[in-house]
């Protein structure tokens, strides 16, 4: 015998769900602000008061930074999801900042797949999860070039100690790797989310090349904005870098960073390790590198969080007439 629970129950546990996102998100930000590993909050907060180099404009300059970079991913996924559904920028920005509290604490924000994918009707939400995968591997794209020629110049200038044989050794995995797997999925019948690796790739090579084009531009916009950022934090701590030195150890930091796995929340430590091994040849105090981590950590992520939970607290269900 089927039994439904009634509407206010329904509705009871739809808000519980929501709450329960929104007081995950905090408390994982709380732990982390708290409970870090690297740097203690007490330490980090004596050293900014004992600093004071932020003064009024530094920090709305700071945090127009912060909102050009959300504004373009926002713009990338309203062009991006346009091939299948016509949204507003208001829909992809409450789209951008609820998924981004949603996914917060997944491990490499894979919640993001299933949060944005809500928001449509249950036959979109395969392409939303792609189109999604298409956003992130144009970020990933960009952040891979750009990793790659900076941290080339990084070993030619600071020649890095690095135990060749097991860098081969692991690159040759990795090729074995995806080869293996390549021809292993060109082989079988084997599916992602009931899509089968035909329809995938059909899927991404039939999509509209121009909205492609205009996500990876946005991409590259966005890496140069938080990439700045980062220097502009620098220059604000007065360390001395010139610009080109700096954007060789940033971008070689963003690219090893994105190749660990990590639960996002912990992003912050990860690029933080990274940051002082790769910064350690310049002399910068390792104090000035992980509070520089924390405080682009807080702007770009933990900020938007914040708007987005309020996006989470008033998520309703997509409407069949939808």
């Amino acid at each position: 015998m089927h039994y439904a629970l009634p509407y206010k129950t329904k509705q009871f546990f739809f808000v519980l769900i929501k709450l329960s996102i929104v007081v995950g998100a905090f408390y994982f930000i709380y732990q982390k602000l708290l409970n870090n590993d690297i740097l203690s909050f007490t330490d980090f907060s004596d050293f900014l008061t004992k600093n004071n180099v932020f003064s009024t404009k530094t920090i709305l300059f700071l945090l127009f930074l912060t909102g050009f970079n959300w504004f373009f991913e926002i713009l990338k996924w309203k062009i991006l999801v346009s091939s299948i559904k016509k949204i507003t920028f208001k829909n992809a920005l409450e789209q951008s900042l609820g998924s981004l509290t949603a996914s917060l604490f997944t491990p490499n924000r894979i919640g993001e797949y299933g949060a944005k994918a809500i928001y449509y009707r249950s036959n979109f939400s395969k392409r939303i999860m792609l189109i999604n995968l298409m956003s992130n591997m144009l970020q990933m794209t960009v952040t891979t070039v750009f990793g790659i020629i900076g941290f080339c110049f990084y070993i030619l200038k600071y020649d890095p100690e690095i135990n060749h044989y097991k860098l081969a050794r692991f690159l040759v995995f990795v090729v074995l790797a995806i080869v293996l797997l390549s021809f292993g999925l060109t082989k079988s019948k084997f599916t992602i989310k009931g899509f089968s690796v035909e329809k995938i790739k059909r899927f991404i090579f039939q999509y509209s090349k121009n909205r492609l084009i205009l996500g990876f531009t946005f991409s590259m916009i966005r890496y140069f904005i938080f990439s700045f950022q980062f220097y502009a934090l620098l220059v604000i701590f007065e360390t001395n870098l010139n610009y080109f030195d700096a954007m060789v150890i940033i971008t070689s930091m963003y690219l090893l960073s994105s190749i660990i796995p990590s639960i996002f929340i912990f992003d912050a430590i990860i690029k933080g390790s990274v940051a002082v091994y790769l910064f350690t040849p310049t002399g910068i105090n390792e104090l000035i590198i992980l509070s520089i981590i924390t405080i682009v950590w807080l702007l770009n992520f933990v900020l938007p969080s914040f708007f987005g939970s309020y996006y989470v607290l008033n998520f309703n269900l997509p409407k069949h007439e939808d």
